[in-house]
C-alpha cells in the first residue's frame, strides 16, 4: 500500500530511532533504526490502524494531502 497520508518524521535522541507520526490519523506512529524502516514500519501501522478503525465503525479520515500549521 502506498500512503497518501502526511507523515512527520524526525530523529529521537530518546529512542535512538527515528520516529513517525501521521497526524491525521490520532495515535498513528512508528519507529525505526533508519529513516526507510520507520517508513516502511508506518506504512504496516496506517494499514493496521484503518483497519482497525473499519472494524469498530470510527470514522477514517481522508487524506488531505498537506497539513497547515499555525
Amino acid at each position: 500500500m502506498q500512503s497518501r497520508y502526511e507523515l512527520v518524521i524526525y530523529w529521537s535522541d530518546e529512542d535512538q530511532s527515528f520516529v513517525v507520526e501521521v497526524p491525521e490519523l490520532p495515535g498513528c506512529m512508528a519507529d525505526g533504526a533508519s529513516y526507510q524502516e520507520a517508513v516502511k514500519n508506518v506504512e504496516i501501522i496506517i494499514e493496521e490502524w484503518i483497519a482497525t478503525a473499519h472494524a469498530q465503525g470510527r470514522h477514517i479520515p481522508a487524506p488531505t494531502g498537506k497539513l497547515m500549521y499555525a
